[in-house]
């Protein structure tokens, strides 16, 4: 054995060893974390505390003396974490199905690969299922950075008993796939709407005669086009794998950075709301009456204590009258003063008024 050889023998012994006290002190983790879901559900707790994870990942990513890159620890303790809660109590999650989706990939990034994933047929499903208890947590695509708001998750939010106490912010890359390798002969492309209109350009430019079929997700559109030689799907690289797809378009979504922006909802009962963490995020959903200068009147409060609105979103209340539901973004967590002022002189104000969650959120 020559010396190159010998020493990456040496080596991979090394790597060898390092690795089976990684797997002793994992357990050992694990065996804590049992027993700390026992003391929880004696105080009837929650087993799930995502500012907890959150505190763990950002500890270590701080510790970290590298070379690992802070996004490579951060995702390695969430997985340590997930499996470890998964022997707690597996947590029961409600996505868009099928397998494939962004949404199912939102809420891997969010609770880890441990998770007992829920699929459903439409966010209309994901919110029952998690309002009835089927599920403890339901995961729901809420914007896009290229086509805006989803609509009906918007919808769905007015009469919820649910919550938001998370966000994911998903980087989505729509790939063109299909049963054969080449982009001939596509008489239709099958997608969720909204990534239909993430990739209107390069759909007119390249395929001008495939219709452009809407379904319920971009998963399902993957398995509807394993199904028929001439139709074709944008999903993701995921689903392109579980339906034994060809990719013949890399990411041909119009904008480079489409980012979509997923909400984590849940009970209050599952999880009340996360504690001030100092990067908070408060949703509502507010109307006013139909008078002049009432939409003003109802944005002086923020005006006034100095709490900034980052999102504004408004919806049709359906009354036949010309009344809109007005969907709000606010920094900031109700715990502060400034933020409780402003939000209750802004309730005072409005004719309908409705905190859909208060959650931390990426710096």
């Amino acid at each position: 054995m020559d010396d190159d050889a010998a020493q990456l023998d040496a080596l991979r012994r090394q790597i060898d060893s390092l690795d089976d006290r990684l797997l002793n002190l994992l357990n050992e983790r694990a065996h804590v974390a049992e027993r700390i879901g026992e003391v929880k559900k004696q105080h009837g707790t929650p087993l799930f505390r995502p500012d907890r994870v959150a505190q763990v990942i950002d500890k270590m990513q701080t510790a970290n003396p590298g070379p690992l890159k802070g996004a490579h620890v951060a995702a390695i303790w969430r997985e340590i974490t997930s499996a470890c809660l998964a022997l707690e109590s597996p947590q029961r999650v409600a996505v868009l199905g099928p397998e494939g989706t962004f949404c199912e990939q939102a809420a891997i990034q969010y609770f880890g690969g441990a998770a007992d994933l829920m699929y459903c047929a439409n966010f209309d499903e994901v919110f029952h299922a998690t309002a009835a208890g089927s599920a403890q947590f339901g995961v729901v695509g809420v914007e896009n950075s290229t086509e805006g708001a989803v609509a009906r998750t918007l919808d769905l939010f007015l009469h919820t008993p649910t919550h938001i106490v998370g966000e994911v912010s998903l980087l989505v890359r729509h790939n063109l796939m299909r049963l054969s390798n080449s982009v001939d002969g596509i008489e239709a492309v099958l997608a969720h709407p909204q990534a239909l209109a993430q990739c209107q350009s390069w759909l007119t430019k390249f395929l001008p005669y495939a219709e452009r079929r809407p379904v319920s997700s971009n998963a399902e559109g993957a398995r509807l086009a394993a199904t028929h030689p001439a139709w074709a799907a944008l999903a993701s690289e995921r689903a392109a794998a579980q339906f034994g797809l060809h990719i013949v378009a890399h990411a041909i979504q119009d904008e480079a950075y489409n980012r979509t922006r997923f909400a984590v909802i849940c009970l209050p009962h599952t999880l009340a709301t996360p504690a001030p963490s100092g990067h908070d995020c408060t949703s509502l959903v507010v109307s006013v009456p139909n008078r002049p200068g009432a939409m003003h009147d109802l944005l002086v409060p923020l005006k006034t204590h100095g709490v900034s609105m980052t999102r504004f979103e408004s919806r049709p209340a359906r009354t036949g009258q010309w009344e809109y539901y007005f969907y709000v973004d606010i920094d900031g967590h109700p715990a502060q003063a400034n933020v409780a002022q402003a939000l209750r002189e802004l309730q005072a104000l409005a004719s309908f008024y409705k905190v859909l969650g208060t959650y931390p959120v990426t710096p």
